[in-house]
């Protein structure tokens, strides 16, 4: 196979203010290791295609930053987006840039900037094993994650008939539930749609040819020119604009200590905690606290007899909540003066 991998470094992450910045989105922080979130990703990537054949899809703001923090990538291959259009404009235009360097055969290995991935082997096995499947059953693939929890935080997957051992049929995607229903979909052998997918670029181009016309024509008619294509799309989620309209969708399920860092709570599964059960980075002293996450840059944080805080310390800026709250920063952010927002 001639595998290509593709990473969406896209966004702001607000929900991690006050260390994201729009100069500084959450892709660019190091907030599971001592790497930013897009190091580590490209680090687990490279087995699977060399940084030659590596594309990251971000904001045209956050390009040179890309650049800064992967000098290893060939400046060509970071696609700069100039305005968010959906992840299908995102994946289409990846589509093209490798068909025309690659050809239509080429595999694309889809995944996001800001995950935590706890077996990293078993990650990338499963990886490969989805490629193979896209090739083998020309299908579009996508990766759903055995849930270790129910959480109405992510979307689901169920899957339907047995194709071949291990991989199935998408029987349809379930936005968000509340949290009972993400409970039964659980029991009932759903999977996490993860966002991981893998495919042959002429596979996906043609399935959007298909069944896109958010996307279609403009991709027809924009030719090279990456500025038109964004200027007209329609923006679509890849799952709305191909997967749920595609009958060439098929499922294989991975189980490799995914999490979506999506909030600053999630932050106590994914990083190493002591003995406490407290998960911190930077100079943090706690005593007779436990279950707290505390980030801290350049400032000593010292905790004692509290439990279940998320605590953020940069630059003369402290920021206080629980672990519950801080799943609902929005409702802060909107409430904050702009000069305290703004640090």
């Amino acid at each position: 196979m001639n595998c290509w991998n593709v990473v969406l470094a896209g966004g702001v992450g607000s929900r991690f203010w006050p260390l994201s910045t729009p100069e500084r989105p959450k892709q660019l922080l190091p907030l599971v290791s001592d790497a930013p979130m897009l190091r580590d990703t490209l680090d687990r990537m490279r087995p699977l295609a060399p940084m030659s054949q590596t594309l990251v899809l971000t904001n045209a703001s956050l390009r040179e930053a890309v650049l800064a923090l992967a000098p290893d990538l060939p400046p060509e291959n970071v696609i700069a987006e100039p305005r968010p259009a959906g992840t299908c404009a995102a994946l289409a235009w990846a589509s093209r840039v490798i068909a025309d360097r690659a050809g239509n055969d080429a595999v694309m290995i889809c995944v996001h900037a800001d995950w935590s991935i706890g077996d990293v082997p078993g990650f990338q096995e499963t990886l490969l094993a989805a490629a193979r499947v896209a090739v083998e059953e020309r299908a579009l693939v996508t990766v759903g994650v055995v849930p270790s929890r129910p959480d109405p935080g992510f979307g689901y997957i169920q899957p339907g008939e047995e194709v071949r051992a291990g991989v199935r049929h998408v029987a349809r995607f379930v936005e968000k539930p509340d949290r009972a229903r993400a409970a039964q979909m659980v029991d009932d052998g759903f999977l996490w749609n993860s966002g991981i997918f893998a495919w042959r670029v002429g596979d996906l181009l043609e399935e959007i040819r298909t069944h896109t016309p958010e996307v279609q024509p403009a991709l027809e008619a924009a030719g090279d020119d990456l500025t038109a294509f964004f200027a007209a799309v329609t923006p679509v989620a890849i799952d709305v604009g191909v997967l749920e309209r595609s009958q060439r969708v098929l499922v294989l399920a991975g189980a490799f200590g995914w999490d979506d860092v999506g909030t600053w709570a999630a932050l106590h599964r994914v990083r190493a905690r002591d003995a406490q059960d407290n998960a911190v980075l930077g100079p943090v002293f706690a005593l007779q606290a436990s279950r707290n996450v505390v980030h801290a840059e350049g400032t000593q944080v010292v905790l004692y007899g509290v439990d279940d805080l998320v605590v953020v310390a940069r630059e003369g800026l402290v920021m206080v909540t629980t672990r519950e709250k801080a799943a609902d920063l929005k409702t802060l952010l909107d409430a904050l003066p702009a000069e305290v927002r703004g640090s």
